[in-house]
């Protein structure tokens, strides 16, 4: 088994979305304990072999270090950035760590998925973590990097499909994280909270 810390991983940070829920506001540029969102998904990947942050809107510029892509189309989805950031990494790493950049707490969610790996059997495709309500948030996990490589080719065309159809054949371990650390932006009145402005998007 890995031990604990020493996981070797890549990482691949979602920018990209609509955001309609939100009127088109730009989720990852909220800024919470003094970062944006999508500074925190780095920091929660600071020990990534490789870092790839997939579709960061137009003017915002990706932390040193970073490589910075888009998926194809544009706004193509969730599949098709993941796509995307997988492509952009040459060399894979054993293991790829996929984190939505409108996570609220990315780096304390991030450890515990990489301190599991070493705790569980070697067989397992990757790690989801689990909300308090049983839900898997695939854009919270840590993949193995063959087994999503070669489920992204077996799904062909990635655009507008939906990650469950991508990581259905996998054999994944859930891990339950306390509701804070599942916490993402998808709401005027998430960003609210997470940001302690009530009038943020007013």
């Amino acid at each position: 088994m890995t031990a604990p810390g020493v996981v070797q991983h890549d990482a691949v940070l979602l920018a990209g979305g609509r955001a309609s829920r939100m009127g088109g506001t730009d989720k990852t540029a909220l800024v919470v304990d003094g970062q944006p969102l999508s500074d925190h998904a780095v920091a929660a990947a600071a020990g990534a072999r490789t870092t790839v942050l997939v579709g960061l809107r137009a003017g915002r510029t990706a932390p040193s270090g970073v490589v910075k892509v888009r998926e194809e189309p544009p706004r193509g989805g969730p599949v098709a950035a993941i796509a995307a950031g997988l492509a952009a990494v040459p060399d894979p790493a054993p293991w790829t760590l996929v984190l939505a950049c409108d996570l609220v707490r990315p780096e304390p969610a991030a450890a515990m998925l990489l301190d599991t790996v070493g705790a569980t059997a070697d067989d397992a495709d990757g790690f989801v973590a689990v909300d308090e309500d049983g839900r898997r948030q695939p854009l919270l996990a840590l993949y193995r990097s063959d087994a999503l490589r070669a489920a992204a080719r077996a799904l062909g065309d990635p655009t507008g499909a939906a990650v469950r159809r991508l990581t259905a054949a996998l054999r994944l371990v859930e891990v339950p994280l306390p509701a804070a650390l599942c916490a993402d932006v998808d709401e005027p009145e998430d960003a609210a909270r997470a940001t302690g402005s009530a009038g943020l998007l007013d």
